[in-house]
Formats: C-alpha cells, structure tokens, sequence
C-alpha cells in the first residue's frame, strides 16, 4: 500500500483541522501511543506534545511532516496493525462508501441525532466515534461478509448511514448476522413510517439506536465533519 496517501490524509486532517490539537490528539489514540511514547520517538518532552494538543503550539510543516511519519513508523514496527485497516478502506471501490471519518471527540446520539437532523425510532445511549456512509444497494451487490468489515473504519464505536434504503430490512439483517456491531444505523431518505417492523426488531434485539433522515446527504457528511471531525 501506498503509504504516502495515509500520511497525506493525516496530514490534511490536521491542516484542515479548527482545532488541530485534537485532530493530533485523534491520531495518536488511533495509532495507540501514549504523549510519553509519541514524546519519545519525536525526541521532545510529553509536555510539548501536551501543548500540541491543546493547540497552545501550532505544528509547523516540518514537525507535523515528523509527527505523521512517526506515526507510521511506529505502526510498522508493530506489524502495521492499524494500517492494514486502512489499507482495506482505501482497496473498497468509492461508489459504496461515499465517506468515512473518525472523530476527534465521542458524540453521544442525541447529539449526533440533532447534527444530521434525525429522527430516533428507538433510544439507546450509544457514543459514537466516527461514521461511515454507505451506498446500501452497491454494498449488497459488491461486498462479501469479510469486506462488509470494512465499513467500521478505524472502530466499530461508530454510525453506518446507509443511503438509497427501501425499507431498512437488508442492511440489519446484515448486522444482525455480523460479529461487528455499530453503535448507531441511519436509514437515510426513508420516511419513518416505511421502515420495516423487522428492521426495527433487530435494532431492538442488538439494542442500537435506529435513525431516518430525509435531509440532504451531502449537507449531513459537512455537518458532521464541521462538528465533530
């Protein structure tokens, strides 16, 4: 795999960033070092990465091009455990998933409800850590139950948006027969009163809040990058 197009999507993650810090804080966890490891391998002291990451420094291109790459290294000593996930994101054709992100904070659902102007046809408090968003009918024509596993990104704590759905029935019986389980569906351009009683009784039985919205899909993947990315 290519890793110049991981660092590149690092790297931009934290350019793009209103808050950096977090953004840097996000991919430390993702890459599981601690600030004393991260500090270690960069040479300084935790207390300078603390600073980074409560943006009380702003990276310059030179150290944040060291960071990333510290990041990877540090992955490949270990037998890229985490980087072998994203190589399977970026191997998945883009027509089925239209976006995935990890969050630099946990959302809990009513909050991410309110973002993507939801309705919640159950209530489980479920945290969220990152979304994927998914063309449900490319995805039941292309993927096969191992590369289903694919659409969890970085963690399973997060929200699969499902678009161009019927009825909701294929994409939880999808997850009900998965080890992988989300910590919220969204059933998107569906109104609530068409979705399947079935699909409704499984996100009961798995106990994962279950969601609609009609509101405009690229409106809903800016908001939650504006928000919580």
């Amino acid at each position: 795999m290519e890793l110049r197009i991981l660092a590149e999507k690092i790297c931009g993650d934290i350019v793009l960033a209103e808050d950096h810090g977090k953004v840097m804080r996000k991919w430390r966890q993702i890459f599981q070092l601690s600030q004393s490891e991260m500090a270690k391998k960069l040479g300084i002291s935790p207390s300078v990465i603390s600073d980074y990451e409560a943006s009380r420094r702003r990276p310059g291109v030179k150290f944040l091009k060291k960071f990333v790459y510290t990041l990877l290294e540090s992955d490949k000593e270990r037998g890229y455990p985490i980087i072998s996930k994203y190589k399977y994101l970026l191997e998945t054709e883009t027509n089925t998933i239209l976006d995935i992100a990890e969050y630099s904070r946990i959302v809990n659902v009513h909050e991410f409800c309110e973002a993507i102007r939801g309705e919640m046809l159950n209530d489980f408090r479920r945290n969220i850590s990152g979304h994927t968003v998914i063309n449900s009918i490319n995805a039941i024509l292309s993927l096969n139950a191992f590369e289903f596993y694919k659409l969890y990104g970085f963690s399973t704590e997060r929200a699969l948006i499902f678009t161009q759905v019927s009825t909701g029935r294929s994409p939880m019986v999808a997850i009900r027969v998965s080890n992988l389980k989300p910590s919220v569906v969204v059933l998107h351009g569906i109104d609530p009163l068409k979705v399947d009683e079935i699909a409704i009784e499984i996100s009961e039985i798995e106990r994962i809040p279950l969601l609609t919205t009609s509101h405009d899909i690229h409106k809903i993947i800016d908001e939650l990058r504006r928000r919580f990315v």
